[in-house]
């Protein structure tokens, strides 16, 4: 199958993977140590002179340390003390006690004397094999919730040689694959593939909504998503906007899409030409609905309207980590596209790129190949048009200002539904997910984002109808080529064997490692003790020994409980990461985070809501939380008394817990304190425009909060050492301490930068 080529994304750079070059023959040099892989010395090639990565990018990770050699065990022969033969032997063997058929139809072998040796094995002598039995320490998964993505997670498993719980587990599990929601399973560590609040975050609604506030904020930055309005909420506004448009320009004639708000894979798309045209015989309040303008000049491959499935990994929130995949689908349409007219609204598989749709069109073509057929690798598309002399690059590069753009849109609120899922201070997995970007490419090589998924298919076979009414799943190998290289590469990188590395060199390890070890050592001179009475007894023949001693080590194997060999071998772990091809995620953030950061005025916003929530585990702010919010940024007057705070806070609560939305307890969201804290900027402020009176307030609060926190360490200093607080010389003064949410506020400049905010003009 081809892979990416020329300039498509097999051009951009790699994750610089440990152990993939310079490794010596394992066989060839057993007795030599094990050099260190070389990093990758290759220069990395700029996507686009728009995006330069941080001068500080994140360190590679350390190469494995070399294994700690296992402590052997005393050698059979220390543990035979002979026995007088004048004095027989008559303890039986407590298992055999009692069981009179089990003895007789047990051989009576005849005894071997065993003499200690060294080095290598005598005549009729058995040396313990310290590598038998051996089992590295390995990851272990728990797929038992993974639904349509297992068959891609088995083979990624398998390539990197983890160990999977398609059952559960009675023990806990380093890693939990949940194929719908965080909620699948009840867990307390780990790491789950799941956040809290994403699949809420992606609903078409939600995400209008926070991109729609991106857009009041940076309305050049936010131009890639389609405008939007709010069903049935915005009706009437959709309405009067489009007339007044309509007024001013008769010429223009645009097409609208309407897409429910909980739909997916096409269900309930339809297409108009006019608001009145929008299917009000249903109840849209039972189905609330986005409806966008219409994108008409898509660029065409094959005369074929198509859309790019790309695959993002959110790695972690706090700190933001945000990598994409080097390769996605593309999917096209099925008839040939033509603008849209009255005519032709109705031809879902002209318009409409949904996989689930075209497949049941007469002209889906199923095919191995990467660069034929409806559904296609995005990286042929890219050699197709790169061959055509587009700039592969540019593409590239908007790609990823897109993604990035889009994730920090939907963190503010996501952090919301994490602190109230997983609190602070609180046992809990870590999390980290693979979305779905859906991306068209406009005539103009400009991407749009559609939508974001929380649950893209990782499906790696389809349907085929082998006769009428019978179907066979059969592999597609593009979605293959695609999906197993994304979840795998996902697995690598949140590897939690990466800090093995580094925990195996500590005492706490160690002390594990012991105690595991004392534990089988007692043991296993338990078994050599029935052994040698047998032995002495004459009852035994070598051949049954070793036996024994198979059962024994497929019983060890057998079992989920922690082994003494269950140790971090290094070097087993470094071999097998050079078998892996490279890493086919990229990341981009925090490598373009300088470019970026500004962007993340909401997401200080969501820092604040988040500081005076008060009680943890929930999701919403009530009044007291609002009024100290207030009083401790110093956001009332004369003019704004906490009177008028009140009446802000009881109308917009009000305002948005009306709009329909699931409401699962009362209070202040998010979304509505964002309306009140720009009501706020845009009274005590008078820039020219949205986002720097935001900025301003925001710098304000966290200059407010940042001195408040001062005092109160110094308060608590001043009490512990019994004189007070002001008694603390500048040079005595700790460094900001950690506020309830769990997160730092950062510092701005010094007082003087704020020093007219204290004296506002009212």
């Amino acid at each position: 199958m081809q892979r990416a080529c020329g300039d498509g994304p097999a051009e951009l750079p790699a994750l610089e993977d440990p152990g993939a070059e310079g490794e010596p023959d394992p066989k060839a040099k057993q007795n030599e140590q094990r050099p260190e892989p070389k990093p990758d010395t290759e220069p990395e090639p700029e996507l686009d002179t728009k995006l330069e990565p941080d001068a500080d990018p994140a360190p590679d990770p350390e190469p494995a340390p070399a294994p700690e050699p296992e402590p052997e065990r005393p050698a059979e022969a220390e543990l035979q003390t002979r026995v007088p033969s004048s004095a027989p032997l008559t303890v039986q063997n407590p298992a055999e006690q009692g069981d009179v058929s089990l003895q007789e139809r047990r051989p009576r072998p005849v005894a071997r004397i065993r003499t200690k040796t060294k080095g290598k094995k005598a005549a009729g002598v058995r040396v313990p094999d310290e590598s038998r039995g051996r089992r590295p320490l390995t990851v272990t998964v728990d797929s038992s919730k993974a639904r349509t993505s297992l068959e891609a997670l088995k083979i990624s498993l398998r390539q990197l040689k983890w160990r999977e719980f398609p059952f559960g587990r009675r023990l806990p599990c380093d890693i939990y694959w949940h194929g719908v929601s965080f909620h699948d399973s009840d867990i307390l560590s780990g790491q789950v593939n799941k956040f809290p609040g994403m699949t809420e975050m992606v609903r078409k609604i939600t995400l209008s909504r926070a991109v729609r506030i991106m857009q009041d904020l940076f309305p050049e930055e936010y131009n890639f998503y389609p405008r939007s309005w709010i069903l049935p909420d915005e009706f009437q506004l959709f309405v009067a906007q489009v007339r007044m448009v309509k007024d001013g320009d008769p010429s223009w004639k645009p097409t609208f899409i309407v897409k429910p708000d909980g739909g997916c894979q096409g269900d309930g798309i339809y297409l108009i030409k006019d608001p009145s045209d929008i299917r009000m015989a249903g109840n849209l309040q039972s189905r609330p609905a986005v409806v966008q303008e219409y994108i008409c000049k898509p660029l065409l491959i094959d005369k074929l309207k198509f859309d790019i499935r790309l695959y993002v990994l959110l790695k972690s929130l706090e700190p933001l980590e945000i990598y994409i995949a080097k390769d996605g689908l593309s999917r096209f349409c099925t008839e040939p596209y033509q603008e849209p007219n009255f005519g032709n609204l109705h031809h879902v598989f002209m318009h409409l790129t949904n996989y689930s749709l075209n497949i049941h069109s007469g002209n889906f073509i199923h095919s191995d190949n990467a660069n034929t057929g409806s559904k296609r690798t995005f990286s042929s598309i890219l050699c197709r048009l790169s061959s055509k002399g587009v700039d592969i690059k540019k593409i590239w590069s908007d790609i990823i200002s897109l993604v990035i753009k889009t994730v920090i849109a939907l963190t503010p609120e996501l952090k919301v539904f994490y602190q109230s899922d997983i609190p602070a201070g609180r046992p809990g997995p870590t999390c980290f997910q693979i979305l779905g970007f859906d991306i068209l490419l406009m005539k103009n090589l400009k991407p749009m984002l559609l939508e974001v998924n929380a649950n893209p298919s990782m499906r790696i076979e389809h349907e085929q109808e082998l006769s009428p009414g019978v179907f066979e799943n059969v592999p597609s190998l593009v979605d293959e080529e695609v999906k197993v290289a994304v979840i795998r590469d996902t697995l690598r990188l949140i590897d939690p064997l990466k800090n093995k590395k580094k925990e195996n060199r500590s005492s706490g390890l160690s002390t594990t490692t012991s105690k595991t070890e004392s534990q089988g050592k007692e043991s296993w001179f338990q078994a050599e003790r029935h052994l040698l009475l047998n032995i002495e007894a004459g009852q035994l023949r070598s051949e049954q020994c070793n036996k024994i001693s198979g059962m024994r080590e497929e019983s060890r194997e057998g079992t989920d409980e922690p082994q003494p060999e269950d140790i971090f071998d290094a070097e087993a772990y470094m071999n097998n990461e050079a078998s892996l091809p490279s890493i086919c995620l990229k990341q981009v953030f925090p490598k373009y985070a300088k470019q970026f950061n500004y962007l993340r005025l909401v997401d200080r916003m969501a820092n604040l809501f988040i500081r005076f929530l008060g009680i943890k585990g929930t999701t919403r702010l009530g009044p007291t939380g609002f009024r100290t919010f207030i009083r401790n940024c110093k956001l009332s007057s004369s003019t704004f008394s906490m009177a008028s705070v009140d009446i802000l806070y009881i109308d917009i609560t009000r305002r948005w817990n009306s709009m329909g939305l699931e409401q699962k307890e009362s209070g202040m969201c998010l979304q509505a304190f964002v309306e009140a804290f720009f009501f706020l900027a845009q009274r005590r402020f008078k820039h020219s425009s949205l986002q720097e009176q935001v900025a301003s307030l925001v710098d304000l609060c966290e200059y407010h909060l940042t001195l408040l926190d001062e005092k109160r360490l110094l308060c608590s200093k001043g009490t512990s050492s019994g004189r007070p607080p002001n008694s603390s010389s500048s040079q005595e003064r700790l460094p900001l301490t950690q506020p309830p949410n769990g997160s730092f506020l950062p510092r701005n400049n010094t007082a003087n930068k704020f020093a007219h905010y204290r004296h506002p003009q009212s």
